[in-house]
């Protein structure tokens, strides 16, 4: 029984400490919702069809799940995303072992220029490239391989775009 209280005390301090940095909330200072951001139209330059859409539900979905900014539902926000999808990219991972020609799994790349203005000063808060990544398993048909991908290809782009505007580091 003694032998159990240093360690139980161990754990307890360890799990109060490991929390001690944690913070709720934003993390670049602006209360949540107390800006409003406008996203655009993605515009599309690859062969690809459809990816300018899923891109810009993607990102509005992904900045009401955060919660930082709220989209903007009036005439003049305080922010606005607008962007071009410039890069569809697939890559290969692995192959059949039988066969070395035969693609198993890919990596679809997808990379577009993101600008974000801060409408009050003017300022572009940031105008970068921004890419996200999603695996793909070939089965019969690449085609809809793909188009059951491309979700889930957007959804990792919003991400990263809104990372990019919540944390600030622009």
């Amino acid at each position: 029984m003694r032998t159990l209280r240093p360690l139980a005390a161990g754990l307890v301090l360890l799990a109060l400490t490991g929390c001690a940095g944690y913070g709720l909330g934003p993390t670049n200072g602006v209360r949540a919702g107390e800006k409003s951001v406008q996203i655009d139209s993605f515009s599309n330059r690859t062969l690809e069809p459809r990816l300018g859409d899923a891109l810009t539900t993607a990102l509005r979905g992904e900045l009401q799940r955060d919660g930082t900014y709220h989209l903007s539902t009036d005439a003049r926000p305080d922010i606005v995303i607008s962007g071009v999808i410039t890069r569809y990219e697939r890559h290969e991972l692995s192959f059949l072992p039988s066969d070395v020609l035969t693609v198993l799994d890919y990596r679809i790349t997808l990379t577009a220029q993101v600008t974000a203005r801060d409408l009050g000063t003017g300022k572009i808060l940031f105008d970068r490239k921004v890419t996200g990544y999603t695996l793909v398993r070939v089965g019969s048909d690449l085609t809809s391989a793909e188009r059951q991908a491309a979700p889930q290809l957007a959804g990792d782009l919003a991400k990263n775009i809104t990372d990019l505007l919540v944390d600030g580091t622009w």
